[in-house]
């Protein structure tokens, strides 16, 4: 029930994150593997440093941590991109308006993309064994929680910071309307306090499920129109207007100051969304991978980008 996740996630408000909080991530990643074939778990298992034990979900809360070490700091604003739009009146993604000259999650995704085709590339020619190139477990490891980020939709917002520059309160207790993205909501829906690291938790079980049933108003196959790993930033782009028409549609349509979003409504209302966001995340995850280790990518003429919004969607057919 809502009221007991709402008693019990007073204890958790107090924990800051840039993304999904990293049980969030990680069960988006438990969940990806069950859409992955033999051919591309055997590859990546190749490419991730051992001590991740095979698994892409016990990985995919790595780039948070790492974006908080001084080594790691120059990928900390990776993790987003800060639209320049005015929900709820008007929502949209412009990447050379929009994506930060050391770079945002659009980029990132096209970027360590293409190291991880390279990587694939080794491990099949025997290359790469057992996780020996940093530079490649880094990649996935980028891949892999960068699709879950740019799932979300204060990660697709220019707004206070995404969000963190606007305080709310969520369970009589003060926080961010980032954090209450990341993980309040999230936890509320599936009546926990947090998830498992190691193993798919029941509440990601039943997303797997309904996404094998097609069991959402929006049809999977829509999701992963795009999934092109030749096709990364073009790919990215399009995933990042998806989840940036969500502030407008949901996110800052609703009332937010003065309430509590717990109880007030805003929540149970955006359980849905979460549940849809998390699914794509995990079946675009999944396609992504399967296709950049089979080399499967669409032949199909695509877009192109524009340099300057002079279009709704910033995007033009190839002739």
């Amino acid at each position: 029930m809502l009221l007991q996740s709402i008693v019990i996630a007073s204890a958790f408000l107090a924990s800051g994150s840039i993304a999904w909080n990293k049980d969030v991530h990680q069960q988006i990643g438990h969940s990806a593997e069950h859409f992955l074939t033999p051919t591309t778990k055997s590859i990546l298992y190749q490419i991730l440093e051992p001590k991740y034990n095979n698994s892409i979900g016990l990985a995919a809360a790595w780039a948070d941590d790492y974006a908080h070490t001084p080594e790691g700091a120059f990928s900390y604003q990776w993790h987003w991109i800060d639209s320049a739009d005015e929900p709820p009146h008007y929502c949209n993604v412009y990447y050379h308006r929009d994506c930060s000259e050391g770079g945002c999650v659009v980029s990132a995704i096209a970027n360590q993309t293409q190291i991880l085709r390279n990587c694939v590339h080794r491990v099949k020619s025997g290359d790469l064994v057992d996780g020996e190139d940093l530079q490649c477990s880094y990649a996935l490891k980028w891949v892999v929680h960068f699709l879950g980020d740019i799932a979300q939709p204060l990660h697709a917002s220019g707004v206070a910071a995404g969000g963190n520059g606007i305080k709310v309160i969520f369970a009589n207790q003060t926080t961010e309307l980032h954090a209450v993205w990341d993980a309040w909501i999230v936890y509320a829906d599936a009546n926990v306090t947090s998830f498992p690291n190691t193993t798919i938790q029941p509440f990601f079980k039943h997303l797997v499920s309904r996404i094998q049933e097609d069991d959402f108003s929006i049809p999977p196959f829509e999701w992963i129109a795009c999934s092109d790993p030749s096709r990364p930033l073009e790919c990215a782009l399009s995933w990042a207007r998806d989840s940036n028409a969500l502030n407008c549609d949901y996110v800052f349509a609703h009332a937010i100051n003065d309430i509590d979003l717990a109880t007030s409504g805003y929540a149970t209302g955006a359980f849905p969304i979460v549940e849809l966001q998390m699914s794509k995340a995990i079946l675009r995850m999944a396609t992504w991978l399967n296709r950049l280790v089979a080399g499967d990518h669409d032949r199909e003429a695509g877009v192109v980008l524009q340099t300057e919004p002079g279009s709704l969607l910033g995007l033009s057919s190839k002739e």
